[in-house]
């Protein structure tokens, strides 16, 4: 039995209360609240860009786009200009429909085995929910930009405004926190419940999930179950904003700093994790290349000069040997 998410629940946990403890009751409140952040910015800036660096300096010399359609070929062959593109606006039409779509994930099938044959199913949810979780979590973020920002721009208010259009219940509900958290909630029951997946999945593909988890859980608490100073917060965010940081008078709720120290580790996380995807996928050989193979050679740039032996250099060095033995000769 794989029990991954287990101590990844407990590391959550243990940070959660770690926060608690450290910022509500031992008064560690500059701590978690300023310097933290701070480390966590200069940490996920750091790291993003090494990462990237890392990557684009990895020589590509041949063409390896993953593709699902016929190539361009001979002209009364059809050939899909955005499954196998030829050409460069081919691979930009691609790439959006993959980064906003995701195009490929779509398409997701599951193999099964019926009777003596195999059987791939269409398997819709997973795309649905990967949406979701994605789409929410840029809302969640976006919304989040009013509390660095004085005055708050229009495009955040009309935002903000769309998000909470159901105007359920008071203070209104924001779609997106929901959506994230049960979208959250559908990606971990499925690395846990499905046995395929759980086999193969590690501690550190179930923490950024349970984090996620917390910081949706801890969020929605403080909107709608807890009382916090949206007041002393914006006085924080605002003074990390124009680096002018400092803890307000009075202080706030230790869930708020259990919920800034969740989104500290995540941003400290992401550039050493699979979730680098949000940067890799532009820089992917197997997505952001045409398949130009037929058309255009690609040769080995590092490939060192090779001195070729012929077969006639090959004929003029053993025609003696060749002949004796009884072998043809192009040359007496």
């Amino acid at each position: 039995m794989n029990v991954n998410y287990l101590y990844s629940l407990l590391a959550v946990i243990v940070l959660g209360l770690i926060a608690y403890v450290g910022a509500g009751v031992a008064g560690f409140q500059g701590l978690f609240g300023i310097f933290i952040p701070y480390l966590a910015v200069v940490i996920f800036i750091a790291g993003f860009i090494n990462r990237i660096m890392d990557w684009a300096k990895s020589p590509v010399p041949f063409r390896i786009p993953s593709t699902c359609g016929q190539q361009k070929s001979l002209d009364w062959i059809k050939q899909n200009k955005i499954d196998n593109p030829s050409s460069t606006f081919g691979v930009i039409v691609r790439m959006v429909f993959e980064i906003v779509l995701f195009r490929s994930l779509f398409r997701n099938s599951r193999a099964e085995i019926v009777g003596e044959r195999i059987a791939y199913k269409w398997v819709v949810w997973l795309w649905l929910f990967a949406i979701l979780f994605h789409y929410s979590f840029f809302a969640v973020v976006i919304r989040h930009l009013r509390l660095f920002l004085e005055p708050v721009p229009v495009f955040i208010k009309i935002f903000e405004q769309a998000d909470g259009i159901l105007q359920v219940g008071l203070p209104g509900l924001f779609l997106s926190g929901v959506t994230l958290l049960a979208a959250a909630f559908f990606l971990l029951l499925r690395r846990i419940l499905i046995p395929k997946i759980n086999y193969i999945s590690l501690a550190a593909d179930y923490f950024p999930l349970l984090l996620i988890i917390g910081i949706a859980l801890t969020g929605i608490m403080m909107r709608y179950f807890t009382k916090v100073d949206v007041v002393k917060i914006k006085e924080l965010t605002m003074g990390l904003a124009t680096f002018h940081a400092g803890i307000p008078e009075g202080g706030i709720s230790g869930l708020f700093y259990v919920h800034l120290f969740f989104v500290s580790v995540l941003v400290i996380y992401i550039p050493f994790s699979k979730l680098m995807h949000m940067g890799g996928v532009f820089l992917s050989p197997t997505r952001n290349l045409a398949n130009n193979n037929r058309m255009k050679r690609h040769i080995n740039p590092w490939n060192p000069d090779v001195k070729f032996h012929t077969y006639e250099e090959y004929e003029d060095d053993f025609r003696e040997k060749m002949i004796e033995a009884g072998l043809p000769v192009e040359k007496e």
